[in-house]
């Protein structure tokens, strides 16, 4: 924690707390499918996304790898280091932090993807595979500022990869993979164009955040900030303590997830919050239950429960519900209506 960083810690950030515990259930969880975070400039966006990594745990990877894939017998490996393992040989490991790896937003196919050497293939018959952005961002941290810009093919290829967790490169009959697991963090300012519905359906979580209204809290961002660039190394230790807390919170969340348990009356809520808010498919059924879980991981307790359901409801939902005709709210109660469903669930099976 005590690096020498240039970055505010996560944990000196004011406000946006939907922001940042998004970003948190993803570290917790990448699963969730990442989180696009709408909302204009200087909102500490970018800033969150980089301090976000300084907390996260350092991870065992194989020694030499260009894929940072896992040493571990069973976890899914590049076509290279397969090739290692043939004889039965055990990979050697070493370690290193997360980091955050950023995505041109004139980045070309081959430039996220990775390119083979068709030449060389045809030629000697070795796979010369030039690594791309998703090998880079393998168990790291995506973060694609002005997501919205983006070609929509990239898009593509980037949700792709975040929901199979693999890249799979082929060319000419020549096939090449490798795993692609990251937190992938989108940005992008509505001002400047909206995404295609089919392409923001697929981030699992989404936050709108606004520059703070509060003077104080305005204030609080200056004095901070001010202090952060006249002696980052001083204002970091000032800081170390909440820092080291929130990394370990988030190491005992990671590591508590699979015991956490969803009972199916959380299950038939979630179920019951998407067939009133007519929310298409069953995605955001999967997610919420997901983010739930990583909530009540965080928080330290054994079960998921409808607080934590409604908690997570707004992020899951926010880019999924439609608008009503006219420009009306709903004002649909999450608590009230789960708990609702729950009961009537509850009535019908004892019938």
């Amino acid at each position: 924690m005590s690096a020498p960083r240039a970055i505010l810690p996560f944990t000196a950030l004011v406000g946006q707390d939907h922001m940042k515990r998004a970003l948190v259930l993803n570290a917790i969880n990448p699963a969730i499918g990442g989180v696009l975070i709408r909302g204009e400039k200087g909102t500490a966006k970018s800033t969150a996304v980089r301090a976000l990594a300084w907390l996260l745990p350092e991870q065992r990877i194989t020694e030499g790898c260009r894929f940072g894939c896992s040493p571990d017998p069973g976890d899914v490996q590049c076509f290279e280091c397969r090739a290692r393992i043939v004889d039965g040989a055990m990979l050697p490991a070493t370690t290193r932090r997360m980091r955050v790896v950023e995505l041109p937003i004139n980045a070309s196919e081959d430039r996220v993807v990775g390119a083979i050497d068709i030449e060389a293939a045809i030629k000697t018959g070795e796979k010369r595979f030039e690594p791309g952005v998703l090998a880079e961002a393998n168990r790291n941290i995506l973060y694609v500022d002005e997501v919205n810009l983006l070609d929509d093919h990239i898009v593509d290829v980037l949700l792709d990869a975040a929901a199979m967790g693999m890249n799979v490169v082929e060319r000419e009959g020549i096939s090449v993979d490798h795993p692609s697991r990251f937190i992938l963090v989108g940005t992008m300012n509505p001002e400047e164009g909206e995404l295609r519905p089919q392409l923001l359906d697929r981030f699992g979580l989404c936050v709108d955040v606004t520059g703070i209204r509060d003077v104080a809290s305005r204030v609080e961002i200056v004095e901070r900030r001010e202090a952060f660039e006249e002696d980052p190394t001083a204002f970091v230790s000032n800081y170390e303590s909440a820092e080291r807390a929130e990394a370990e919170r988030i190491a005992e969340a990671i590591a508590s997830l699979p015991r956490v348990q969803v009972d199916r009356d959380i299950l038939v809520g979630i179920a019951a919050l998407g067939i009133e808010l007519e929310v298409d498919g069953h995605r955001s059924d999967l997610v919420m239950r997901k983010a739930a879980q990583a909530l009540a991981a965080y928080e330290g307790a054994d079960a998921v429960t409808l607080e934590d359901v409604e908690r997570v409801a707004p992020m899951v939902l926010a880019h999924r519900v439609r608008p009503i005709p006219g420009g009306g709210a709903r004002t649909v109660h999450v608590g009230d209506l789960m708990r609702a469903a729950v009961v009537a669930a509850g009535d019908h099976k004892n019938t």
